[in-house]
């Protein structure tokens, strides 16, 4: 059992909280009680709530301020009190929604921010709707996943429900296309649907292992930009895992018939889904009997679905509002030791568990079978952020016991206090409607309003605002190369970062752009090896240490816990599968994994040339000599002469030219041997490149020297790809132009926004810009 009654004491001085860092949290943590606390947004903070956030006319002009935004929603979330409180009583609970917010100490989640007090008013972020084994149901639910995108919320599926693909359709006569071909239905559908200019929907896509279409699930993912909408996972089994343990088979089960219809080997297919993850990050992972095992009401059915990021397992029709406590707040200075600040963490958990509930009142709910299943269960879902900045803070390296042990200390104190505000609120105002039969209905059990009161989300955009480092995930980079409008680049450097390099007299501007380009600390001259130490990111992390991580507050958790296991673009798929067995081990209820530049996104190149500016890239200047060969191909179109020239770099401008000059197709041989050229000397990885034109296919292939030409555009290909192959430079997987080493020849590859052209981060399965906000999920 963790402790509970102190934080960790002791931190090394180099690293106590200056007091310019504190001067904020001290200034809030002292104002009087009928006193406002000061808001202290970042500039970055500033410019994502003008994009994201604050209302706007239907003209696109912004009418309100940060600070009204907050009154906004506490005026909003407090009137559900009216019902239980004298008037008097509404307004204080107010005030106290609006200081815990305005401190930063506390925020909800983004629908709520963006829609409490507002004419949408739906407060909620996620979803689970029920997928049933008709084209009734599988319809009905797509027209739901539209009306709750439309909203702002993102759902998850379950499609374990639906008949194999080639099974019978009584009533037609027919086959069945199977769940797979089903969610690229929900998949178009949500592609269909903005989420009113400020969020893009997201889904999860769950199968379980023992379903007959588990290997057209796992594989679904194979080719890039199918199901772009949907993160994957596999809902597994216990005796699935101990299966894979012992190498034997295991049974799949037609849900239609309930009958064994094949068997597999269990090792064999955890194979797949490691090898499947290891080359794009999914599918993930989710441990089907862990959820139910924690199941707070069993009587309503089995919980066989999460929320898209896989934090929030929800039965049918159930919703869930998430908020998260900002950790780097509830850090103290005491006699020159840094220590958790218990008592303002204590102050601020029972203000946000009643916010929570509150939401659940004041929600305008997308259809009404949501409304009924949620307000019958209340699950709300506390959870934190900041846990990086508190390490920093505290002096503690994210991979130690030390962090372990502030890992568990912090989230049993925030899970104990979460219960005792429950259980207050359930003294006021009754226990959740359908609290017969479940967990809590017992002699002696705990009387609470909500049936699950903590979950660990992702916080990509909230940890924006509250400037802090995201959700438990470690600091993703000490200092960014940030672009600014006439064209230069500025570091951004971690705040505690900063200030401890001023403090000790070792930092420079330079010393900054040096740690953005590496992406980390080691091997940086000039920096004492104890900073090094404790300021590591997620690159510098060991996969053991993100999963044990994972575990230590999965331990203290309601439902389940979301958090990136990362990995160097050159771990193996054995390293990925022995992350996947800890987890299992170590009681998480599911893991997901990145594997940097494994997904065939645009990549920013952090060092040499090809740098980008304004969040573009420039390609590199030609030399006055290069060296290259050039190669004849026969296609329908005539001979092509290719010809690919490489400098000091490798392979960096192409030329493609038809024996018979003229035409449309020699003008556009022409064209694509242009752009080629520029992405080659823009950086872009070789494999990429070549892998966009193999298998474009015209009306007239043609064989030759034993292979079959499908196009010129196959053609210019597959040139390139043997000139690779002969000099020797072909990606296998290694490092290429996309990337840079960390200094140990570890690949750190950097992601860049869609909107804003900065470095993203991957978080919990989604993809969030820490500058812009932008989130490939909802």
């Amino acid at each position: 059992m963790a402790r509970v009654d102190h934080g960790v004491q002791g931190a090394p001085s180099e690293f106590l909280i200056l007091a310019q860092s504190l001067a904020r949290d001290r200034a809030a943590a002292a104002q009087p009680a009928n006193c406002d606390p000061p808001i202290s947004f970042s500039s970055n903070a500033l410019k994502v709530l003008e994009r994201r956030y604050l209302k706007r006319e239907d003209s696109g002009k912004l009418v309100e301020k940060p600070e009204e935004m907050l009154r906004r929603v506490a005026r909003n979330v407090a009137s559900a009190e009216a019902q239980y409180v004298t008037e008097e009583e509404v307004s204080r609970i107010e005030k106290d929604f609006y200081r815990v917010m305005a401190a930063l100490d506390f925020l909800p989640n983004s629908p709520t921010l963006m829609n409490a007090g507002a004419d949408l008013q739906q407060l909620s972020a996620c979803f689970v709707l029920p997928v049933e084994d008709s084209m009734e149901s599988i319809f009905e639910a797509v027209k739901n996943t539209a009306l709750i995108h439309k909203s702002g919320g993102g759902t998850g599926f379950s499609f374990s429900r639906l008949r194999p693909r080639n099974d019978a359709v009584l009533t037609t006569r027919g086959i069945s296309s199977g769940p797979v071909s089903f969610m690229t239905v929900f998949d178009a559908a949500t592609d269909a649907i903005k989420q009113g200019g400020t969020r893009r929907g997201a889904n999860m896509g769950l199968l379980r292992v023992d379903h007959p279409d588990i290997l057209d699930f796992v594989t679904a993912k194979n080719k890039e930009h199918s199901l772009n909408n949907f993160n994957l996972s596999v809902g597994v089994t216990e005796k699935f895992m101990e299966a894979v343990e012992r190498d034997d088979e295991y049974e799949l089960i037609n849900p239609r018939t309930n009958e064994v219809v094949n068997r597999l080997k269990a090792k064999k297919v955890f194979k797949l889904i490691v090898l499947m993850a290891w080359k794009n990050g999914e599918p993930g992972i989710v441990f089907l009997d862990r959820l139910n095992r924690d199941n707070p009401t069993p009587r309503l059915g089995q919980i066989e679905s999460t929320n898209p990021c896989g934090e929030q397992p929800l039965l049918p029709y159930e919703s869930c509002n998430l908020g998260s406590i900002n950790l780097s707040h509830m850090v103290r200075v005491e006699n020159g030791d840094a220590a958790v600040d218990f008592e303002r963490l204590r102050k601020v958990i029972p203000v946000a568990i009643r916010f929570l509930d509150n939401v659940i009142d004041v929600n305008k709910y997308p259809i009404p079978a949501i409304e009924e299943m949620t307000k019958n269960t209340r699950k709300i879902g506390l959870g934190v952020m900041g846990f990086a900045d508190m390490l920093l803070k505290l002096g503690i390296p994210y991979d130690s016991e030390d962090a372990a042990q502030v890992a568990e200390e912090v989230m049993c104190f925030v899970q104990a206090e979460s219960k005792k505000a429950s259980a207050e609120l359930a003294k006021k105002k009754g226990v959740f409607p359908l609290f017969k039969g479940s967990i809590y209905d017992s002699p002696g059990a705990t009387r609470v309003r909500n049936a699950t009161t903590t979950t660990i989300a992702p916080t990509g955009t909230l940890s924006i605002l509250a400037d802090c480092s995201s959700g438990i995930e470690p600091l993703f980079a000490i200092s960014y190369v940030k672009n600014v409008m006439d064209n230069t680049e500025l570091p951004e450097v971690n705040r505690v970062f900063r200030q401890v390099a001023e403090k000790q007299d070792f930092y420079t501007e330079e010393l900054a752009r040096d740690v953005a380009l590496k992406g980390s600390l080691k091997n940086i001259k000039g920096i004492p090896d104890e900073v090094q130490r404790v300021f590591v990111t997620a690159h510098d992390i060991s996969p053991e240490w993100h999963v044990r991580m994972q575990a230590a507050f999965q331990k203290h958790t309601d439902n389940a816990v979301s958090k990136t296991i990362n990995f160097n673009r050159d771990a193996t798929v054995e390293d990925v599968e022995n992350a996947y067995m800890l987890a299992y081990r170590l009681q998480c209820k599911g893991v997901t994994i990145y594997r940097d530049g494994s997904r065939e996104m645009q990549v920013l190149t952090i060092g040499g040339e090809g740098r980008r500016q304004r969040g573009k890239l420039v390609p590199r200047s030609r030399p006055l000599v290069t060296r290259g060969s050039t190669e004849k191909v026969g296609t329908g179109c005539g001979n092509l002469y290719v010809t690919v020239n490489e400098d000091e770099q490798g392979p960096f401008e192409v030329f493609a030219r038809l024996g018979k000059t003229g035409g449309c197709a020699a003008s556009q041989t022409e064209a694509i041997s242009r752009l080629l050229s520029l992405a080659l000397r823009s950086g872009l990885s070789i494999d990429s490149v070549f892998k966009q034109l193999r298998g474009i296919r015209c009306p007239a292939p043609l064989w030759d020297n034993g292979s079959q030409i499908l196009s010129c555009p196959d053609a210019i290909g597959r040139a390139v790809e043997r000139f690779l192959e002969r000099s020797g430079s072909l990606p296998t997987g290694g490092a290429s132009q996309d990337s840079a080493t960390d200094g140990e020849g570890k690949v750190l590859a950097f992601l860049a926004c869609p909107d804003c052209g900065q470095t993203m981060e991957p978080e919990g399965g989604c993809i969030v810009c820490r500058f812009c906000g932008f989130s490939r999920c909802s």
